[in-house]
């Protein structure tokens, strides 16, 4: 009980610290504004802010409102993205990147060849679907305010701060709608080639956008006025995939963002430490494929990113590698657990849980997999070795001696690696793996997690639980599956049978 207050009062100091960082955003922002004022006329950039001072402060009170409207977002929606500093400065350097490159493009080549999709490309993979919608719409309104307010070159044309042109207005939805496509359409991206391909076929609708509303120019300049205007947003298209394709793995490794990419390739079995796995614990390795096969099934089964899961399940045991020859399965026939004593065998069962986290963070892994390294046996009792102390000391031994390190899991993915991870070693080590003793099996494990309180921090439900257990049940009864026995035969060369004496 006396644990709630304290940690309300951490949440609170890290709520006014997101509060801080979005205000210095706010000031970053402004700079960027005003900075690209100066830049449209150096030697007369000053009448802004003397002749047009009420223009300046309706662009600070505009963008105020605009970074205070994401705050009040996030607040409501999505409160963990504002408990980590990363994800606000990773926020704020989107924005700038993307709308310093609107604004290069649409100076110095054409307005419709800035790459208006890229802000919304950059949020979906990095940040998630539904902050990509929602910030792409203050995205389009803080771009509308620039255009009209910071003297920015449209169409080629420089405009005093007090006209209001419908190439504006064109700006405005060409930017919200190409973003907004650009959302649907990468959603379900998982290459980089794809990702390219993406923004080819982004060139039809924002191509149509153009068209439809260039539509009351056609009637005065004729069909020629549109050919120029679909070239380059043609152009801006292609262009904001590429550069969303070379700016993705520097905001990677920048704030160690996970996209569908990179999992991709960390699951590889060319990465470093898998390849280190699959050399030095080849029965870890092996184990670690079964169990990512199955922590995907049961993250699809629940609405999990599965992805995810198999990443974090491929790594789940890394830890093993500094001592690939005291686990079961690297073993062929000495145990070295045999000349050791229960205690010693303990602490060298439980290391491999924060040996691994280590590693995972010292090869500058994503921090997510590597909690789930760390939790996914949570506080967990070493039966074997309790039960050999306890036969040894004929009394019983100290639970406390025999048990996991913890945290216990703190999500979902974690929850379903421990089960997963338990639920394979066991049905591996049954002589009959029918459905029903595989399910009374997993039934069983999932029930003593929950007896011993290891999913009291992964917000996971009893309907979702219900859904893992009927998952795995299918899942290993597929992968442990009755085969019928071989005859002890084989054929010669002139193929006529004889008997196999290996066998």
């Amino acid at each position: 009980m006396k644990e709630k207050p304290i940690r309300s009062e951490g949440k609170k100091r890290r709520y006014a610290g997101s509060a801080l960082v979005y205000a210095a955003g706010y000031f970053v922002l402004i700079l960027m504004v005003f900075l690209i004022i100066v830049c449209n006329d150096f030697q007369g950039w000053t009448r802004f802010f003397t002749e047009h001072y009420a223009n300046a402060i309706f662009v600070a009170v505009s963008v105020f409102f605009l970074v205070a409207i994401i705050y009040c977002y996030y607040f409501f929606e999505d409160r963990e993205m504002l408990l980590k500093a990363g994800n606000t400065l990773l926020l704020f350097a989107i924005f700038v990147l993307s709308t310093v490159l609107c604004y290069v493009f649409g100076r110095f080549v054409s307005v419709y060849a800035r790459p208006f999709a890229l802000f919304a490309i950059l949020c979906t993979f990095l940040l998630n679907r539904k902050s990509a919608i929602f910030l792409n719409f203050i995205y389009s309104v803080f771009l509308f305010i620039i255009d009209m307010y910071t003297n920015m070159v449209v169409g080629g044309v420089m405009y005093a701060t007090s006209e209001l042109t419908a190439d504006v207005f064109s700006t405005l939805m060409l930017g919200f709608a190409s973003g907004t496509l650009a959302v649907f359409l990468s959603e379900r991206v998982k290459t980089r080639l794809g990702l390219l391909a993406t923004g080819v076929i982004l060139i039809f609708p924002t191509c149509l956008v153009v068209l439809l509303l260039k539509l009351p120019e056609l009637a005065g300049e004729g069909w020629q006025s549109y050919v120029v205007p679909i070239g380059w947003r043609a152009f801006g298209s292609v262009v904001s995939a590429v550069i969303a394709l070379a700016a993705m793995p520097v905001f990677e490794a920048m704030f160690n963002r996970l996209t569908s990419f990179r999992l991709r390739e960390l699951t590889s079995s060319s990465a470093p430490l898998l390849d280190k796995l699959k050399k030095d614990a080849p029965g870890t390795f092996n184990h670690s494929l079964i169990v990512a096969q199955l922590a995907e099934s049961c993250a699809l089964a629940i609405g999990e990113n599965a992805e995810l899961a198999r990443a974090a399940a491929y790594y789940h045991d890394v830890g093993k590698l500094k001592a690939p020859d005291c686990f079961t399965e690297n073993q062929s026939g000495y145990n070295v657990h045999d000349e050791l004593t229960p205690e010693l065998s303990a602490d060298i069962i439980r290391s491999h849980a924060v040996e691994g986290y280590d590693l995972l963070i010292k090869a500058h892994l994503p921090r997510v997999i590597a909690d789930v390294a760390r939790e996914h046996h949570g506080t967990l009792p070493i039966k074997y070795f309790y039960d050999k102390a306890t036969r040894l000391a004929g009394e019983e031994a100290d639970i406390k001696d025999f048990s996991y390190y913890g945290p216990t899991p703190r999500s979902k993915i974690a929850a379903i690696i421990m089960i997963a991870d338990a639920a394979e070693a066991a049905t591996r080590a049954m002589k009959d793996r029918s459905p029903e003793n595989v399910e009374r099996t997993v039934r069983s494990i999932i029930e003593e997690r929950m007896d011993l309180g290891q999913f009291a921090d992964c917000n996971i439900t009893m309907k979702e639980l219900t859904t893992i257990k009927e998952t795995l049940v299918d899942a290993l009864s597929g992968v442990h599956h009755h085969r019928v026995e071989y005859p002890a035969i084989r054929f010669n060369r002139d193929k006529k049978a004889v008997e196999d004496k290996d066998a």
